[in-house]
């Protein structure tokens, strides 16, 4: 077999690495060997050496729309990444480079672009982040996940191919999700995802109602990194979690209904196991509004209840979640119909497309 080789890049929270994990099966069953650049300190980092995979380190600013002192100094960590990129990728000389985006990806896009080698682009949202704004003059190509979001990319770049889905998460058991978290098994089972970095006021208003919620439910809380509670350590029926990674598969199948962010990751991954979900999206004073445009598109199609974060409260959070398990068979039927189908194969071929033979 031909042994090719490629270079992913992508980080800054978990809905930027673990699309790519998803590839990754694929792309060694056909014969690439894959390696990933990423930051230090990245949680790409730790993703992604747990899987065996070479990674390089590099420098990246963050970037932002808003004002901050750091806004001086990231755009030296940048320029300095871009040339350790450059030195990396001429080094190891890959076919191509896949890129999720997340500020590490913006150097890693223009190193490739400097040593001539073609950049693939994944845009998971409607409308592309900045990141990705800034790598389009760079790339190949941008595969994205929704319709909508061929408008909004500048040069005929944009491959439509939705998002990719990692093949594990199809595996899950809901035996072992009740193993892990001690449950009796007698309940339905709700599950709150915050996003890996969390969410303080679903975390808030999720334990504000958590009393009455363990009346009729298990409930399995992804808090985020620092977000557990430890006056919540042995109440019977809930289980916290910083982050998780293994386990999500087993949590996804025996999740009866989801409460989560927006990100076009996720969302997507509830879509493809079809479970009814309640979505509470990042408000516009935290985000530039992306995960709004994702859940009002999945509230158009039926697949979810939409709370804005502006609008959360203990009170409606309660009720809209007995609304969606009461009303869990109609978004389940909804979700039946999508012509929406997972994107590693099409993303495998824009990439085979386009790989330097």
């Amino acid at each position: 077999m031909e042994k090719r080789k490629i270079i992913l890049t992508g980080g800054g929270s978990a809905g930027h690495v673990t699309p790519n994990l998803a590839l990754i099966p694929k792309l060694i069953k056909l014969g690439y060997e894959v390696e990933y650049i990423g930051t230090s300190d990245g949680i790409e980092r730790s993703i992604i050496e747990s899987e065996n995979i070479k990674y390089h380190v590099i420098s990246s600013g963050k970037l932002r729309r808003y004002f901050d002192i750091k806004n001086i100094s990231d755009p030296f960590k940048v320029l300095k990444g871009i040339f350790q990129a450059k030195k990396i990728i001429k080094k190891q000389k890959p076919n191509i480079v896949f890129s999720k985006g997340g500020f590490v990806s913006v150097p890693v896009v223009i190193g490739a672009y400097l040593n001539k080698i073609p950049v693939i682009v994944h845009e998971s949202d409607i409308t592309p982040g900045l990141a990705n704004k800034l790598s389009t003059p760079y790339c190949t190509k941008i595969c994205v996940t929704f319709p909508e979001s061929i408008k909004n990319i500048k040069g005929n770049k944009a491959v439509l191919t939705g998002t990719p889905i990692r093949e594990e998460l199809f595996k899950g058991k809901r035996e072992e999700a009740i193993k892990l978290c001690k449950f009796s098994g007698k309940k339905p089972i709700l599950l709150v995802i915050g996003g890996s970095l969390g969410s303080r006021i679903i975390n808030d208003n999720v334990r504000k109602i958590l009393p009455e919620l363990l009346m009729n439910f298990d409930v399995i809380h992804i808090c985020g990194k620092k977000n557990t509670d430890n006056s919540f350590n042995n109440v019977e029926g809930y289980k916290q979690y910083e982050y998780v990674q293994n386990e999500i598969s087993h949590f996804l199948n025996a999740a009866d209904i989801v409460i989560s962010r927006a990100g076009a990751n996720v969302i997507f991954e509830l879509l493809s196991l079809k479970k009814p979900n309640l979505l509470i999206p990042l408000s516009k004073k935290s985000s530039r509004g992306d995960q709004i445009l994702n859940a009002n598109s999945f509230k158009r199609n039926g697949y979810s209840i939409v709370i804005e974060e502006e609008n959360l409260n203990e009170i409606n959070l309660l009720s809209k979640l007995n609304e969606l398990y009461n009303n869990r068979g109609k978004y389940i039927k909804a979700m039946e119909k999508s012509p929406v189908q997972d994107g590693v194969e099409n993303i495998i071929k824009v990439i085979e497309k386009y790989s330097i033979k």
